[in-house]
């Protein structure tokens, strides 16, 4: 579902989906500072059946249940074989863990993995020209589980490069050979491109005049979304961010007055709204966001006023701007005071020294999921490493003596791999909460403390859920920390994927205690100013 999708049902308009809590649109991500907790404690078993990862593969066996000093990642469990646990750490989205392997891998193995990675890293150019060869190949070995990986990561890269026609071949293939190998949230996940690129296939490709950076001023709509001043053929208009949209959107009236031509054809879905409406499709010939930005030949679906009309707010969303033209855009710098700093991808002068973000926390894109990894946060004796000038920015103390004693360095990739820790970031929701993943870690921090029930936003199909108040989490991106306050803590998985694999859902109440923070698309690098 859409962030749009999401926001109208927190607002009561429809009801939300599984998927709803793990997608970002323009948030900022804060990454834990993970610290093992101290011996002893005991936190309540966690059941193996309600990590998904592990339902995937029924033959795995969990070696031990979470506890002091325990991590938990269902693709280090103990007693797979190599292809397992592999296929358990991307499933885990422990993409670095992947990557300090790639080197160990069979040349085949290695080019699968390298391409699945560069579809996570938002690098559809190299991802497909890794994973086409093979596509045949996995296909005849009837490994579905390795077939449905490697198609779905495809129709992907197609879809961000813009081809449009390739790109519902692809989804149409995967559907059609794959259907019972995908859950519930990947056909959910699918149906968008999958019934609405058959409208788009035969349109023109978007194209975008080079632009050099510049700053707009921005709303938040009544949604607690943001909005951005657009033109659609020289007709100033207001539309709504959403990167995790796949699509660009806008409304039939506004797609009237602007005399685009709008498709006899159309296609039902539900995941957009959570109730079944009907999409047509039109090519916007000249879109410029910001004044600034111009894109020529812009797909975009057209839904009905009514579809997008909020009547307690008296909100009517003219538009969405998705990834599609977002990936235009480069870099975003999200100020405190209303306004975004654009950095384009193509610029017209060449770009100053500090023009890209190569700081910070690395981010990655997993289906509609954004996913932003912990920069190796060091702990000593439960504290933060404070001499970073000695042992580097977020080292460990056992990290720094391996290095200085001469270990391997795949080794010591893959140790440093180990200590990130995945969140997902919902920024169109109001509320910040960690997950049991990180309960999981820290459960001597809540012990003698009084636990409450927790009803988890958006999400209205979970009933409450058990969970302690941690009073203040640090929260860390790349060397920035920034210090959290009064955070609910689940105790348990709730059974979906979206929430049990990952450390936490990040809201917008972490975006608010920010100076600044930026997400540079052209670097896949996360960075933040708290003053």
């Amino acid at each position: 579902m859409s962030l749009l999708g999401r926001a109208a049902a927190r607002k009561g308009r429809y009801p939300i989906g599984a998927y709803a809590v793990c997608a970002l649109v323009l948030g900022a991500v804060l990454l834990d500072a993970q610290q093992p907790p101290p011996a002893g404690s005991q936190p309540p078993e966690v059941r193996p059946e309600a990590r998904p990862s592990q339902q995937q593969y029924p033959q795995q066996t969990v070696s031990q249940q979470p506890g002091a000093g325990a991590q938990v990642h269902t693709g280090t469990t103990s007693g797979l074989d190599t292809e397992a646990r592999l296929r358990n750490l991307l499933a885990d989205h422990q993409f670095l863990l992947i990557e300090s392997q790639l080197d160990k891998m069979a040349p085949t193995e290695a080019q699968f993995y390298r391409g699945i990675l560069a579809n996570r890293e938002n690098d559809p150019k190299a991802s497909a020209a890794l994973l086409e060869p093979l596509v045949d190949q996995v296909a005849a070995s009837g490994d579905k589980a390795q077939e449905k990986l490697v198609r779905k990561a495809l129709a992907e890269d197609y879809l961000r490069l813009g081809d449009w026609q390739k790109a519902a071949k692809a989804y149409q293939t995967l559907s059609s050979r794959l259907e019972p190998e995908l859950s519930p949230d990947e056909r959910d996940e699918i149906e968008m491109p999958l019934k609405l690129l058959p409208l788009a296939q035969a349109n023109p490709p978007m194209t975008v005049e080079p632009c050099d950076p510049f700053v707009l001023q921005v709303s938040r709509n009544p949604l607690g979304l943001t909005d951005i001043p657009v033109f659609v053929d020289a007709r100033p208009h207001t539309w709504m961010l959403d990167p995790t949209a796949p699509f660009n959107l806008i409304s039939r009236s506004l797609a009237k007055e602007a005399g685009l031509k709008v498709s006899d054809e159309a296609s039902t879905i539900h995941t957009l709204t959570g109730r079944p409406i009907q999409v047509h499709v039109t090519v916007i010939p000249r879109f410029t966001v910001g004044g600034r930005l111009t894109l020529r030949n812009m797909t975009a679906f057209v839904y009905e006023d009514a579809d997008y009309f909020f009547p307690k707010t008296h909100y009517q969303v003219e538009g969405v701007l998705g990834y599609p033209a977002l990936s235009a855009l480069g870099s975003l710098t999200i100020t405190a005071n209303a306004t975004i700093e654009v950095r384009p991808a193509t610029q017209i002068q060449p770009p100053g020294k500090d023009d890209r973000l190569t700081t910070g926390a690395r981010f990655f894109l997993d289906g509609d999921q954004v996913i932003v990894a912990l920069g190796n946060a060091g702990t000593a004796g439960g504290e933060v490493v404070a001499n970073a000038g000695a042992q580097g920015v977020g080292q460990t103390a056992s990290q720094s003596a391996s290095q200085d004693s001469g270990q391997d360095a795949s080794q010591a990739a893959s140790q440093d791999a180990s200590q990130e820790r995945m969140f997902a970031v919902d920024a169109g929701g109001q509320q910040t909460y960690l997950t049991s993943r990180y309960y999981d870690e820290h459960a001597a921090d809540f012990a003698g403390q009084k636990m409450e029930l927790f009803a988890i936003p958006g999400s209205e199909k979970l009933s409450p859920q058990p969970a302690y108040v941690a009073e203040t989490i640090p929260l860390m991106v790349g060397p920035t920390t920034v210090q959290m306050h009064y955070v609910q803590v689940l105790t348990q998985p709730v059974g979906s994927a979206v929430l049990d694999d990952v450390y936490g859902v990040l809201g917008i109440d972490a975006l608010d205690q920010l100076k600044s923070y930026t997400f540079d698309y052209r670097t896949m690098r996360f960075g933040v100013r708290t003053e």
